[in-house]
């Protein structure tokens, strides 16, 4: 006689052994994946799926690309952790190649985006005390609403969100919280003179990808500027070819004075991250004042200098930019009451979705699924739309007919 256990499919016994082992801390698709290559991923049972998700943009490059894969094979043969207590012989190499990548004096690397989220806000406020002459313990940062900067204490003491607060306090004083996309406010917040940063995502990717106003960045800039305060810019998400620029501020030729990334930066192989500014102030920190085990391991250095040649070589922000303008133009076209609004820029997509009968987000990328894409609801209206940068255009046609036609199937 058969057990339940024999009558599950595979990936519904992996999914209850998760359910049985692990803590809840996130409702994910029903969909257990094994492969993956390039745009494509595979689930146990073998079906082939679109990645329209892409491990939240840290797989920019595509899944398991083979130069990035073989600079981390080749590494892992040789050395792969030394701690920052010696030197190592791969570290210098990637500290001059991604601060000459990206025009800035020092790099300090982490692994997370949110340790580099930390990373920033203690740099910020070091720098606020040392260099702005701010009074012990007074500094101010200023961000903005319906962020997402990570899980940690900091981060979410930072959030408007209150699935990711509530019921963790107390929070961390000296935030200010001011609407996104609003210069009159920020200038307001400026006028503070302990405040010494401003922390904010050039595209809000968690709120549902949400572009701020032309000339936003810019005034951003100019505000910071004038009020000498760290334009702080959390490019985690955004950043690394996914609105169409290597950089979302790239968009209006704005330099953050730090800069964060994260994701991508490891082309989704292994956590890397990094925070980027100049020597004013980068060295305001000292010996033993911050660090990591594992930030700067030569795994990591290797596989970021060729997650970060391949961005280029390939030209992924152009391609980005090109096919971002496809699918939104296909999305548009799609003829249903229930798509309350098309937005995105590059590949950095969302579709708002307005519930009617009760069909959901949730249940349109149910649906996706079923026909061969992968995405995934945000603030559970929202689908966001975030496939490998390496895709092509027959591919982005094929992805957008899947999705028209999953919307579709529930006007029937």
């Amino acid at each position: 006689m058969s057990t339940v256990a024999e009558k599950l499919t595979r990936s519904e016994a992996l999914i209850s052994m998760e359910a049985r082992y692990g803590a809840h801390n996130y409702h994910p698709l029903p969909v257990v994946l094994a492969r993956g290559e390039g745009v494509f991923v595979w689930d146990v049972e073998g079906k082939k799926y679109y990645d329209f998700l892409a491990a939240y943009s840290a797989v920019n490059q595509g899944h398991c690309h083979p130069k990035i894969i073989g600079a981390l094979i080749e590494q892992s043969t040789k050395l792969t952790l030394t701690s920052r207590a010696f030197y190592n012989d791969s570290l210098g190499e990637y500290e001059k190649f991604i601060t000459k990548y990206f025009g800035y004096d020092k790099v300090l690397p982490m692994n997370t985006g949110v340790e580099a989220v930390e990373t920033a806000v203690k740099l910020a406020r070091r720098w606020g005390y040392k260099m702005k002459g701010i009074p012990d313990n007074q500094a101010k940062i200023v961000w903005v609403e319906h962020n997402f900067h990570g899980r940690t204490i900091s981060s979410i003491s930072a959030s408007t969100d209150p699935s990711s607060y509530g019921g963790f306090g107390p929070l961390v004083p000296g935030y200010v919280i001011i609407p996104y996309n609003d210069l009159k406010s920020l200038a307001n917040a400026l006028l503070d003179p302990n405040v010494c940063a401003f922390i904010f995502e050039p595209v809000q990717g968690e709120a549902g990808v949400v572009v701020p106003d032309e000339g936003y960045l810019q005034g951003v800039r100019d505000l910071c500027t004038k009020n000498n305060v760290l334009m702080v810019a959390d490019e985690v998400q955004s950043g690394l070819g996914r609105t169409g620029k290597m950089l979302a501020c790239d968009h209006e030729n704005v330099r953050p004075d730090v800069l964060i990334l994260g994701k991508a930066l490891s082309g989704g192989v292994l956590p890397v991250s990094a925070v980027l500014a100049d020597d004013e102030i980068m060295l305001t920190i000292n010996p033993g004042e911050h660090g990591s085990t594992y930030g700067g391991n030569p795994l990591a250095n290797q596989v970021a200098i060729a997650a970060l040649t391949v961005l280029k070589e390939e030209k992924l922000s152009e391609n980005s930019e090109r096919l971002g303008k496809i699918l939104r133009d296909e999305l548009q076209k799609i003829e249903s009451s229930r798509i309350a609004l098309v937005r995105g820029k590059g590949l950095f997509n969302a579709v708002v979705i307005k519930p009617e009968n009760g069909i959901t987000a949730w249940d349109v990328c149910l649906k996706m699924m079923g026909n061969g894409l992968l995405a995934k609801p945000t603030h559970d209206d929202i689908i966001r739309f975030a496939p490998p940068l390496n895709i092509t255009e027959a591919q982005i046609m094929d992805c957008a007919r899947i999705i028209r036609e999953s919307i579709l199937s529930f006007e029937k």
